[in-house]
């Protein structure tokens, strides 16, 4: 029985002086904290609540110190590990409050939304957290908006660009109706001039050969009909004229009355 005593005395020691050392650390972190050296604050309030997390004022003041050097995730994890393994309104509504600092910060708006939330139901005379909570979700209605402006900007450049190609392959159509006019414009005028050259060509070779370019193209053969025809048609004409000459002549008649 004395033994049994004994070794309880030494567990009750043991823990009193634990947590003689723990105030200690969490004294000394809270002074580096005033000082701003949150680094050496984090080491010390991280010693005081060692491997089992026991106090809840080494937890929380670890997380402030977490959240002054800008490490908002770490923070956040800490605040939320709080809250979780607390039923005291007290601890929840400062936890997610803290929480709902982190999650601003990080630009998670809807889920620093949800924290404040949290926050104002174990504590809803919280005004700090109602207005952090009114500013988080006009920051968030901005970011819609925002978004929402984007979205339109990029639709209204889309149908822009969608314009602007429709206009380049309708001119790049009539630059291709207009090549192909002018290429046939350009066959037309080569064949007309092959043409012309070659009758130019024939004009000479007849000249040289001692005959006169025939209009037209005619042959030899066929100007020679065509001179042989005049001259019948010549003939005829001579004798029709002739003829009505000899009609037409007076005689004089007697009348019988």
């Amino acid at each position: 029985m004395k033994q049994f005593i004994i070794v309880v005395l030494l567990v009750l020691q043991a823990s009193f002086l634990f947590a003689q050392q723990e105030k200690k650390f969490i004294k000394k972190g809270n002074e580096l904290y005033q000082e701003q050296n949150y680094k050496d604050a984090e080491n010390n309030y991280r010693l005081s609540v060692g491997k089992k997390d026991k106090t809840v004022e080494g937890n929380f003041n670890l997380g402030d110190a977490l959240y002054k050097q800008k490490k908002y995730d770490e923070a956040g994890k800490q605040f939320n590990k709080i809250a979780a393994s607390s039923t005291n309104k007290e601890v929840l509504a400062k936890a997610y409050h803290n929480l709902g600092n982190s999650l601003l910060d990080s630009k998670k708006l809807e889920e620093s939304i949800e924290a404040y939330k949290k926050s104002l139901l174990n504590n809803p005379q919280d005004d700090e957290t109602r207005y952090n909570l009114a500013y988080a979700q006009k920051k968030l209605q901005q970011k819609k908006n925002q978004d929402k402006n984007n979205k339109n900007n990029k639709n209204d450049k889309n149908k822009d660009k969608d314009k602007k190609d429709q206009n380049k392959k309708k001119d790049d159509k009539n630059k291709d109706k207009d090549k192909d006019k002018k290429d046939q414009d350009k066959k037309n005028q080569d064949d007309k001039n092959k043409d012309d050259k070659g009758k130019n060509d024939q004009d000479k070779k007849d000249e040289q050969n001692g005959q006169q370019p025939q209009p037209n193209n005619v042959s030899k053969d066929d100007a020679e009909r065509m001179l042989e025809a005049l001259s019948n048609d010549e003939k005829q004409t001579q004798d029709k004229l002739k003829n009505k000459k000899l009609k037409g002549a007076k005689v004089h008649i007697e009348k019988d009355w």
